[in-house]
């Protein structure tokens, strides 16, 4: 069934999708009158029918309504910079596999090193890949990617969590060992296609994070957020 968000909760029975959402409804999937369709707002889905459509704006009457199916856990990636083309898959899987936050760092092995202002153009960017993928994945929410931060910063966040995990090549504890659960706010940091400094390991240690190894072989940088995350949701119960 066709799936949209919308910015505005039902007024009654009562939703409305407009802009591009309802000329893509008429125009591109030629649906009808009485055709049912799923929008969603903040974590609660509602199942709706059409009543009306234009290109500017689709009424629609609500059927029934639940929660969205989202992992128990809350999860936050915190990408170390990759080059830009890198991050819009990593930020695309990330949500697909149910993060709720991502949050590029700017750690000094870190090869694209953008301005802020050339930054916030492709946040725009991001944000719609996010959007996108939330919507194909059956998300409940739209994930945030957020400004960069500092390693700093980013390891004061980590250790604001109930776990925080360093992803590092030169080895750590097994992601099985810290009893992870539904219901745990849990961040966890990849590093870029240089990795990590050992100082800067030890600067998120230092704040309680925990090391972690995620194998053998070394994987590229677009990779590793990919199964670390694909791990945590297992381990949680939530794949």
């Amino acid at each position: 069934m066709p799936r949209f968000f919308i910015p505005e909760p039902p007024a009654g029975n009562t939703a409305v999708i407009r802009g591009q959402d309802a000329k893509h409804i008429g125009r591109s999937l030629r649906m009808r009158l009485g055709d049912p369709l799923t929008v969603c707002h903040e974590g609660v889905d509602y199942d709706c029918k059409i009543l009306t459509i234009s290109d500017e704006e689709v009424t629609l009457e609500v059927i029934s309504e639940a929660p969205s199916v989202e992992p128990g856990i809350k999860l936050t990636l915190f990408m170390a910079l990759p080059k830009l083309d890198k991050l819009e898959l990593v930020v695309q899987k990330a949500t697909e596999l149910g993060a709720v936050r991502i949050v590029p760092v700017l750690t000094s092995r870190c090869v694209s090193r953008p301005s802020n202002e050339q930054f916030a153009k492709k946040r725009e960017r991001l944000a719609k890949i996010a959007f996108e993928a939330a919507k194909q994945s059956g998300r409940g929410i739209v994930p945030e990617v957020s400004d960069i931060i500092s390693l700093k910063e980013c390891a004061e966040e980590l250790s604001r969590l109930d776990l925080g995990l360093v992803c590092y090549e030169k080895g750590g504890s097994s992601l099985s060992e810290f009893g992870i659960r539904p219901g745990m706010t849990i961040g966890v940091l990849v590093g870029s296609e240089g990795g990590f400094e050992q100082s800067e390991v030890e600067l998120c240690r230092d704040g309680g994070a925990k090391i972690v190894w995620l194998g053998q072989r070394i994987l590229r940088c677009e990779t590793a957020p990919i199964a670390a995350i694909s791990i945590i949701m297992h381990l949680s119960g939530d794949m």
